[in-house]
């Protein structure tokens, strides 16, 4: 994996020579944030040799370089799911990469299912933890020692410096964000109201397929690490309607600006 990941990394050096400092990965209704930045480079998945390929829809297939405010930044617009039928070691290829760029931050935005029932569809909750029960960790198999320990400590993934740098930024926003854990499941299917009751006794305030696995692949190689779900829907069982993701990324794209505005100031901020 790790010769995988230097081939990686020389494909993107032969075309731009970009050293970002912090790496931001684009949920649903972020897709075009990457298109507002100051662009210095841009390299599509494919041709990066070996590297994963998202096939959903509405993910574009891009690393970004370029320029928030003053801020040097690579920004993955479209990200790889484990439910695309990719190894997870795969899935968490881009933010690992991400770190041998020169990242020394990550910015982890995703779309999730509310399972906090004081939450709402358009709410944004800061992420304090996360539960991967659900999946495998990405972090099975022979540990990448020029990455980091074969053990690391998780007890704080998510930085509470970031995290109180969000809060500011939103506050500064005008909005008045949730905070809780995440729970990341598999996917593709939305989870049945029987697992939503499950995660809601393990602690979970919002549930989704991402995040949580690149979050873990990011703190084993010493990135300082925030996370930011938008509240798309409540999640079923909580819900009284059918989920669809139709209905998800229109609430991801009404919110979207507001988002994209929260996501610029807590990148000049931090």
């Amino acid at each position: 994996m790790y010769s995988k990941l230097l081939s990686c990394l020389n494909s993107i050096r032969k075309i731009t020579d970009f050293v970002p400092e912090a790496g931001l990965v684009l949920g649903s209704g972020l897709g075009d944030y990457a298109e507002s930045i100051k662009t210095a480079a841009a390299v599509e998945y494919s041709d990066i040799e070996g590297f994963p390929v998202s096939t959903v829809k509405g993910h574009k297939g891009r690393f970004v370089f370029g320029y928030v405010e003053n801020v040097p930044v690579v920004i993955m617009q479209g990200r790889v799911h484990y439910y695309e039928g990719y190894r997870m070691s795969d899935v968490v290829l881009p933010v690992r990469l991400m770190g041998m760029l020169g990242a020394k931050k990550l910015i982890l935005t995703n779309a999730a299912g509310g399972v906090n029932p004081a939450f709402h569809a358009g709410d944004f909750m800061i992420i304090t933890d996360h539960i991967t029960t659900g999946v495998p960790s990405p972090l099975i198999g022979p540990n990448i020692e020029e990455l980091g320990t074969r053990f690391p400590d998780m007890s704080e993934v998510y930085s509470i410096r970031m995290r109180n740098i969000i809060k500011k930024s939103a506050e500064e926003c005008g909005i008045k964000p949730q905070e809780g854990v995440y729970v990341q499941f598999t996917g593709p299917n939305y989870e049945t109201p029987a697992e939503i009751r499950m995660a809601s006794r393990w602690g979970a305030d919002a549930v989704g397929m991402s995040t949580a696995c690149e979050a873990m692949a990011a703190r084993h190689m010493g990135l300082e690490v925030c996370g930011i779900s938008c509240i798309t829907n409540m999640a079923a069982g909580i819900s009284a309607t059918p989920l669809n993701h139709r209905e998800v990324q229109e609430i991801a794209d009404r919110v979207s600006s507001q988002f994209k505005q929260l996501v610029t100031k807590v990148i000049t901020n931090i």
